[in-house]
């Protein structure tokens, strides 16, 4: 019988120790609630950051379209401003010498 009161007292005090983990089913839906709440905001962030990456990635790509056409146009105008003159001065000059030549 005394052995039986043991094993009673050791399974009630085991039940007692489970009993204080448990929570209330209003506690539990209240933090249920909690999470889906910051989920919802963890969504919009990403949402919000996702949109603020594609904004940035055509900024970038925009900029370097113009980056690479201000540089065609940089190459032409040194084309047009330096090296045809050059080209116009060295063709004068060839001619003008083959027209002094003594015949």
């Amino acid at each position: 019988m005394s052995q039986l009161r043991e094993d009673l007292r050791g399974d009630l005090a085991h039940l007692a120790a489970r009993l204080d983990q448990v929570v209330t089913h209003d506690v539990y839906q209240a933090d249920q609630r909690a999470t889906l709440q910051r989920i919802d905001q963890l969504e919009t962030s990403l949402t919000t950051l996702r949109t603020e990456h594609e904004q940035y990635t055509e900024r970038v790509d925009r900029q370097r379209r113009e980056d690479a056409a201000h540089a065609a146009a940089t190459r032409r105008l040194v084309i047009s401003a330096f090296i045809a003159p050059l080209i116009m001065l060295l063709l004068q000059l060839w001619l003008a010498s083959r027209g002094t030549s003594p015949p």
